[in-house]
């Protein structure tokens, strides 16, 4: 597992952006759980943010593409509205400790 960041650098509510190993990913606290992502649309492979960090709709509650509009599940990564409604992101294992924030990289 690779280590993304400190634990206080991503608090509850919010939604942030990182690259590892040249893999854009994003990461979003919600509940006290932590949900990791591949940063790329099911739709049309683009990178989902509009701006740095901000990968959720107004209300905070979905993951939403600035380019289509798709709005995501944050627990699951399942499109719930747009043009690759019923297709889902590409979730990441992903764990937290004392050290951080962790997250297993696709094969």
């Amino acid at each position: 597992m690779i280590r993304l960041c400190a634990l206080d650098e991503l608090a509850e509510g919010q939604s942030r952006g990182f690259s590892l190993d040249g893999l854009k990913l994003l990461a979003v606290r919600k509940d006290g759980q932590v949900y990791a992502y591949q940063n790329r649309c099911p739709h049309r492979g683009v990178p989902l943010e509009w701006l740095e960090d901000q990968f959720l709709d107004h209300s905070g509650s979905l993951i939403q593409c600035a380019t289509h509009g798709a709005l995501f599940l944050i627990d699951s990564g399942e499109c719930v509205a747009g043009p690759c409604s019923g297709q889902a992101l590409n979730a990441l294992t992903c764990r937290e400790d004392a050290a951080g924030i962790w997250v297993e990289l696709p094969a």
